[in-house]
């Protein structure tokens, strides 16, 4: 058992972005600079607001009528099944804590905390699984299982065990589990980033990060598994309904982005409205622009995916869809959604498991936010820690405003 706990040690992340120089590609070393300087700010949230403020006032704590014990029995369970040592690997975090501002979804590792799942057993692998089943959706499960299948499939084509693994994914839970306390918890590794904040019966899923290359396994273990061919075929048929006046009305430029607006570290970005407004679009393609959010919403477990729709379509004469790139039946291309609740982005990327250096569609990007304060449940938290407990408001801030905050892994 000495060597399973030593590899068990090795593959913990201080949570702090604390790397030895030699484990660091040089090209790296840009991207672990700008990820410092993006954690080095306060929290603020993506700003949609005129000159990218924040607008105050979008979201409330409250009851929702939709039970969440099928989720705090999940984290119970997997928590009750870890070793003392593995426990505090994996829920040593403050519902506050900065680490959950620490996720990123390129495979080398720049600054992975919690517990890995390669490092736990059959049976604590699937308890973890169990938090992924009860807080997403059947689709939005199968999705994130799909992820993981096609990280081991980079691992057939790229031969680099150390570098790619189903199971290279890391778990933290912050908070304790409860049915009136805030908590949380983070899936955190390649392509698949998912924060997950509750508070009573509420619950946000954002920042939620999803990806893939390739995004087909043409071979192999799981040969056939194919992902975002909704996300990709909804948002490329709205763009084809509409007319040419609308498309470039919507088009905002022909380059596609190098990465995701709010990617990892991008916890702050300032969005410029712009693209075309969902009131100008014909009503075919305001259906189609509903259904495209409801791809992204549908992820959420069911009854909070609806509570998730009905608070984004209260602000669909607010959103915008822009896109980027030409539109046909072969070209990579990025769209965007963006209201004041929702923020939603979809690109095509260059390869890195594969050695193309332009954008194809087999490297797909996503990620869903909640801007102007909301992701990782923070304007929620904020406000439950002033309804409640001044000391504890005290706490929440200094976490907030970055106050170095002494975790068991910095020893």
């Amino acid at each position: 058992m000495a060597g399973e706990s030593a590899h068990f040690a090795l593959r913990q992340r201080p949570p702090t972005p604390a790397i030895r120089p030699f484990d660091l590609p040089p090209r790296m070393q840009p991207m672990l600079d700008r990820a410092r300087a993006g954690l080095a700010e306060p929290f603020q949230g993506v700003g949609t607001g005129p000159g990218g403020a924040i607008a105050p006032g979008l979201f409330a704590t409250g009851k929702t009528g939709v039970s969440l014990a099928p989720l705090i029995a999940a984290a119970r369970a997997f928590l009750a099944g870890l070793s003392a040592p593995q426990r505090e690997a994996a829920a040593g975090f403050a519902v506050g804590d900065d680490a959950w501002r620490q996720w990123c979804n390129i495979h080398p590792w720049l600054m992975r905390h919690g517990i890995c799942l390669a490092d736990l057993g059959h049976d604590q692998r699937e308890a973890a699984l169990g938090l992924f089943r009860e807080s997403l959706s059947a689709a939005g499960y199968q999705l994130a299982r799909d992820i993981m299948r096609l990280n081991e499939h980079a691992l057939e084509i790229s031969g680099k065990p150390e570098e790619y693994s189903e199971w290279f994914y890391w778990l933290s839970i912050f908070g304790t589990p409860s049915a009136d306390e805030p908590w949380g918890f983070q899936i955190d590794g390649h392509h698949l980033n998912l924060n997950a904040f509750v508070l009573g019966d509420q619950l946000v899923m954002t920042p939620s990060f999803m990806g893939s290359e390739p995004v087909l396994a043409r071979f192999g273990r799981y040969k056939g598994t194919r992902v975002f061919a909704a996300e990709e075929e909804a948002g490329h048929a709205l763009m084809v309904a509409l007319s040419n006046g609308e498309r470039q009305q919507a088009t905002i430029g022909h380059e596609l982005p190098g990465e995701l607006l709010t990617a990892a570290f991008q916890d702050n970005r300032r969005i410029e409205p712009v693209g075309i407004r969902y009131p100008d679009l014909p009503s075919d393609g305001r259906e189609r622009l509903e259904a495209l959010l409801g791809v992204y919403t549908g992820r959420i477990r069911p009854g909070h995916a609806e509570l998730r729709w009905t608070e984004v379509k209260r602000h669909l004469d607010a959103s915008h869809f822009a896109w980027i790139g030409p539109v046909d039946d072969h070209s990579p291309f990025y769209y965007r959604i963006l209201s004041p609740v929702i923020l939603v982005e979809f690109d095509h990327q260059s390869g890195i498991v594969y050695d193309n250096d332009k954008p194809s569609r087999d490297h797909i990007h996503t990620v869903v936010r909640t801007p102007n304060g909301n992701d990782y449940g923070r304007d929620l938290l904020r406000q439950h820690y002033a309804q409640h407990d001044h000391a504890a408001a005290a706490h929440a801030h200094a976490h907030a405003t970055g106050t170095p905050h002494h975790h068991h892994h910095d020893s």
